[in-house]
């Protein structure tokens, strides 16, 4: 149950990293979600990235909706900050909190009905607006906690557990991420590790706003045949556009020679994201490029996965903000409140 944390000891023969922590400093309380729950998956990818990039867990802001999904931060970095917000009002919140202290590090877990209903409005003004985060929506295309119905990323045509058939069609999150602006798009699924982790490291060191759509398949209610977000669905639809490696300033590693062209992106910050295209038409840096080659296999019946979009010259809010470089909640009383004579200068200057 979650009120029952892990025991803390831990085996001497752990290793660290160069910040001192063990992987299992980097995990939560126990999880309450189905046995088989792709969920749990993404956890322990999170739990991977975070600990290989070295990251001080209370460096992170972790903030979720409503939701399967916006249950499993509890289940990852216990020693972070938290924040469950009400349903679909996650991205507005990060937002604030990213505005007051720009030094976290931003990781947004959410739903397909946490975002792609009731709070979809919130998500495409997050990604407009270039908030810096790691948004990564865990999607199985059902509404779990309330037994099964379908979601609004529910594939037409795909059929429920108890054989209802989806008439509706269905919102795609990577589409409108990457027709909202949003400067590091990707999708994976939660039954491919070595896919998600480098994906996940990269949006945790990107400097604008990251999405990533994890097809994550729900055990209770939509793993079955007719379903098209099941583990053996997309295990058999997947088509991967990219091998992808994440290579930080500080240590460099070896890529085994794969087929394809190589194309090497460098963040603001200095890390490297090395793609190896499995197709050698496809341009990660090209925004149309990737909505058109997604919409064309997807017309096939073929779910594309990988790093789908990035722009190494990605900014955020804060620089269309032009914000003080110190975080606001480190200013004092006169420094937020400089007076009716500063206020003035600010109003003329309007007119």
């Amino acid at each position: 149950m979650t009120y029952l944390a892990k025991p803390r000891l831990h085996h001497p023969s752990l290793h660290t990293n160069k910040v001192g922590y063990t992987r299992r400093d980097y995990e939560g309380k126990i999880s309450t979600l189905c046995a088989g729950c792709g969920h749990d998956s993404i956890s322990a990818a999170i739990i991977e990235a975070c600990w290989e990039l070295d990251i001080q867990p209370h460096r992170v802001a972790k903030l979720s909706g409503i939701g399967c999904s916006s249950k499993t931060p509890d289940y990852f970095l216990g020693a972070s900050h938290g924040f469950n917000t009400v349903h679909g009002r996650m991205p507005s919140v990060l937002t604030g909190a990213n505005l007051a202290n720009r030094e976290l590090l931003y990781l947004g877990v959410s739903g397909d009905g946490d975002s792609a209903s009731i709070g979809l409005g919130q998500f495409a003004h997050a990604m407009r607006r270039g908030v810096r985060m790691a948004y990564i929506v865990e999607n199985n295309g059902v509404y779990g906690l309330t037994k099964g119905q379908f979601s609004a990323t529910a594939d037409q045509g795909s059929k429920s557990k108890k054989g209802a058939i989806n008439s509706d069609s269905p919102v795609d999150l990577v589409a409108m991420a990457l027709q909202l602006g949003a400067t590091y798009v990707g999708r994976g699924f939660s039954g491919n590790k070595a896919q998600l982790v480098p994906l996940i490291k990269g949006a945790m060191e990107h400097g604008g706003a990251a999405f990533i759509d994890v097809i994550s398949p729900c055990v209770a209610f939509n793993n079955h045949p007719g379903s098209t977000k099941s583990y053996d669905y997309v295990r058999e639809h997947n088509e991967a556009v990219s091998r992808i490696d994440f290579i930080t300033e500080r240590s460099e590693i070896t890529v085994s020679a794969q087929p394809g062209e190589v194309v090497d992106v460098r963040q603001h910050d200095g890390s490297l994201l090395r793609l190896r295209s499995l197709h050698s038409d496809y341009n990660p840096t090209d925004r149309h490029a990737a909505m058109n080659f997604m919409q064309a296999h997807q017309a096939r019946g073929e779910i594309v996965t990988g790093l789908l979009y990035v722009d190494p010259l990605a900014t955020d809010l804060h620089t269309s903000c032009n914000t003080t470089a110190t975080p606001l909640n480190a200013l004092d009383a006169p420094q937020l409140c400089p007076g009716a004579g500063a206020l003035g200068k600010i109003n003329a200057s309007l007119r």
